[in-house]
């Protein structure tokens, strides 16, 4: 064997090697509640179908509960069909977020504040970087999400984060790093899901209380997938863009013409609370972001 051979030899074996490393780093997910998930606590206010596929989680005076996943990861796709508490569910909070374990931790949060019967759910999405919020963003859904299951999704990769509901964008954070604006490209993160009591601030600020005489608080999951990168200590296999890690690949590295309709419908006819138009509250100096385009 000449030397020309061994290099080739040598050059395909690394190739090789990269591309093993990254298709074993992309997951899709099981389908199974019990062999994706661990449950943070209260095992007894979290029930599973037996065949895994559903899942619900119970709020009452004793406790809430929570379930998270035994991965983490650095860019992806997660989706989760949900189906909200039903009824009086002032004071209640459903949570759906990723969320990393560090102390200046990365959050992309889905928080569904609960309200009085025959008032609509608040869907309020925020992200955190580098331990740092203050994002919030709230709009009224356009459908009842308590009565039929609806898919919730975020799209993470290096170029933005985009929040959807049936596909729908409803929330972009574009990566405006190269202007100094923070983004979450470095920690990976769990997917978790929780029920609480948060009738301290979640509706009116507090003033509707949960009514425990209207519970248990029931909320449901079922036909959740996972198409992400599954953090093995080494960022650059989450980072590059293949078949695999598809939400790398310029197709998804802005919104659609469609999705730029929908994202705007979504905005002006549903939008309630924009961070970037709270002018009192960053009294007149708001965030870096809220200037620069969303795609």
């Amino acid at each position: 064997m000449n030397n020309f051979h061994i290099a080739l030899f040598f050059l395909i074996g690394i190739v090789s090697s990269i591309l093993f490393q990254i298709s074993v780093a992309s997951v899709v997910s099981t389908g199974n509640f019990n062999k994706d998930f661990y449950v943070l606590w209260s095992p007894t206010h979290v029930n599973t179908s037996a065949d895994g596929h559903t899942r619900t989680l119970k709020l009452d005076q004793q406790s809430g509960a929570g379930f998270a996943s035994n991965q983490m990861f650095l860019f992806g796709q997660i989706d989760m069909q949900i189906k909200l508490v039903p009824g009086d569910s002032a004071g209640t909070v459903l949570a759906y977020y990723m969320a990393s374990d560090q102390p200046n931790r990365d959050e992309i949060d889905f928080e569904f504040l609960g309200n009085m019967s025959e008032r609509p759910y608040i869907l309020q999405t925020n992200i955190y970087v580098d331990g740092f919020g203050n994002r919030e963003e709230r709009i009224y859904l356009w459908f009842d999400p308590t009565k039929d299951f609806h898919t919730y999704s975020v799209l993470w990769n290096l170029h933005q984060i985009v929040f959807m509901v049936d596909s729908i964008p409803i929330r972009v954070y574009r990566n405006h790093g190269d202007k100094g604006v923070p983004f979450p490209r470095r920690q990976p993160m769990s997917l978790e899901a929780t029920l609480w009591n948060g009738d301290s601030w979640a509706t009116r600020g507090g003033q509707d209380k949960i009514d425990w005489t209207k519970g248990p608080f029931i909320a449901s999951f079922r036909n959740y997938n996972i198409d992400a990168c599954v953090w093995k200590g080494n960022p650059r296999f989450c980072r590059v863009a293949s078949h695999v890690n598809w939400w790398n690949l310029n197709n998804f590295s802005t919104l659609t013409s469609p999705q730029r309709r929908w994202f705007k419908w979504v905005r002006k006819y549903h939008m309630i609370y924009d961070y970037c138009q709270d002018n009192e509250r960053f009294k007149n100096n708001l965030p870096q972001e809220c200037s620069l385009p969303k795609y």
